[in-house]
């Protein structure tokens, strides 16, 4: 174990078993990713999902289930190039049919999920969606999100940096050099957040990615 660094795995032990059986289900699709989308990105974004919702008035519950489910279909995009939220939120739709729920809960629960990418067009007014957007755009960004970015070009067969790139509109679906990644989406990203709280968290971790890419070019070129 890695000194300071502790499992999240708490945070499902301390919940009902309601919510211990969705997160049972949910690792099982994480398991073998190495994109930068395993089970600890879904606690991270999980709790900070809590963080963010405890404060205002939502269905914590919906809000908790559609987290940890919001990245299952990850493993479809990557192999397969369709679109993970599409498939996430269809697979959740399934997955609490099957458990018994409501179809008014599970409809919820299909929108939050299917809103949460960044770099589509698929809005949705429930105010739990827009914290997962939240939570979920938060853990793309500071030192995670960088790890995270280069977990995901190496994964996608990006390279680290190509110089003859040039910055465009965001495209989810084009593979580009990670470093430009930066550019066209992440250093984009606190901008685009709906929440106070999440608007708060960002303010730091925007500027960690503004150092890491200023040493990161001053290295490239041999200033450093």
């Amino acid at each position: 174990m890695l000194v300071h660094i502790s499992s999240l795995e708490y945070l499902i032990n301390q919940e009902d078993d309601e919510i211990r059986k969705i997160a049972f289900i949910a690792k099982k699709y994480m398991v073998n990713d190495s994109s930068g989308h395993d089970w600890h990105h879904v606690l991270r974004v999980f709790n900070l999902c809590i963080r963010i919702g405890s404060k205002l008035n939502i269905d914590l519950k919906a809000l908790k289930i559609a987290s940890l489910l919001h990245d299952i279909g990850l493993t479809y995009e990557i192999k397969l190039n369709v679109d993970h939220a599409v498939k996430s939120a269809q697979l959740a739709k399934e997955i609490l049919g099957e458990l018994g729920y409501s179809d008014i809960f599970i409809n919820k629960v299909y929108s939050i999920i299917l809103s949460h990418r960044y770099g589509v067009e698929r809005s949705s007014e429930l105010l739990e969606a827009k914290i997962l957007q939240d939570a979920d755009r938060l853990d793309a960004i500071g030192a995670i999100g960088i790890a995270r970015a280069f977990a995901y070009g190496g994964a996608r067969g990006a390279p680290i940096c190509n110089p003859e790139e040039e910055i465009e509109e965001y495209n989810p679906f084009k593979v580009k050099s990670t470093i430009i990644h930066f550019y066209e989406k992440l250093l984009k990203i606190r901008d685009s957040l709906n929440t106070q709280e999440a608007k708060i968290i960002a303010e730091e971790r925007h500027k960690f990615m503004e150092e890491f890419l200023k040493r990161f070019i001053k290295e490239w070129i041999g200033e450093a």
